[in-house]
Formats: C-alpha cells, sequence, structure tokens
C-alpha cells in the first residue's frame, strides 16, 4: 500500500474582504453625516442580508426605523433596506458593485443605491429603470430618502 503525502495549506482570506483605510474611513464619515437622519432612519453599517435576489453586505444600509430586540439577535436580515450604500474599495470591480444593484438589490426591493468612489470623491446614485447620476464637489441628495450629503464634508 503506498503511502501519499497531502500538504495542508494556509488559506488567505480574499483581498476584497480587506478594509482599506479609506473605506473606513468612509464608512465612518458616512454614519456621522447620516446620524442627522437618526429620527427617521436607522442606519446600519455592514449588515448581512438575505434578500430574495441573493446575498449581500452593504457598506451602510438605511433603513425605515426598525424595532430591535436584544434579547434575540439576527445574523442575515430578511428585509430590503430603502437604500443600499457602497463603497468602491482598490480591490474591487465596478462591474461587481452595479452587478450587485441591478441583479441583488433592485429586485428584492430596494428604492435606491449608492457607490461611493473614494478617489474621484463621487458619489453615484442608483435608482431603478433611470439613468444613473454623478454628484461630484456639490450637494449629493437622495430623492427616495431626502438625505443630502455635502461631498465636502464627507471627503474631507
Amino acid at each position: 500500500m503506498a503511502i501519499q503525502a497531502i500538504e495542508i495549506t494556509e488559506i488567505e482570506t480574499p483581498l476584497e474582504e480587506a478594509m482599506s483605510l479609506n473605506h473606513s474611513r468612509l464608512i465612518y464619515r458616512l454614519s456621522i453625516l447620516l446620524s442627522q437622519y437618526d429620527e427617521r432612519f436607522d442606519i446600519m453599517p455592514e449588515l448581512e442580508l438575505e434578500l430574495r435576489a441573493g446575498r449581500s453586505k452593504p457598506d451602510l444600509s438605511i433603513f425605515q426605523n426598525l424595532s430591535f430586540n436584544w434579547k434575540e439577535d439576527i445574523i442575515r436580515y430578511t428585509e430590503p433596506p430603502i437604500t443600499a450604500i457602497e463603497i468602491l474599495s482598490p480591490t474591487q470591480a465596478y462591474d461587481a458593485l452595479t452587478g450587485k444593484i441591478w441583479k441583488i438589490y433592485f429586485p428584492s426591493n430596494v428604492h435606491s443605491a449608492w457607490i461611493v468612489m473614494p478617489s474621484i470623491q463621487t458619489i453615484q446614485l442608483f435608482l431603478p429603470n433611470q439613468p444613473v447620476q454623478n454628484f461630484t464637489e456639490c450637494v449629493f441628495i437622495d430623492p427616495i430618502t431626502d438625505i443630502t450629503i455635502d461631498l465636502r464634508a464627507l471627503f474631507k
């Protein structure tokens, strides 16, 4: 009987799961800027979603105020957010994010989606069945939530 050697190698986490410095800063800055809407919305960073059209974990999700049960937690939330926010990181493909928007978020009844693009200091607004809007060096407005973000404050 021949003995076979099996090499065991350590599996590394893919780079796209690693959060960059700018990515982390923007999640923080967006959370601060969105806190003024706390009475109307719950802003949820990195919440795992199990939506009708697939799984996803937006950088930030905006929900109508939720009810919380502190004695029982939920690992994958099944209700769609009003808005899903994605931040383009250096290791992500832009097409992967737009694919998530068109194939998972909108078919699951998410009403708006943003892609924040740090390197060009831009937010793109996606709405179902409408052309993408680019916001640079101005005030970003999401007509679904009436949320406004001053891009100078975001990218300071």
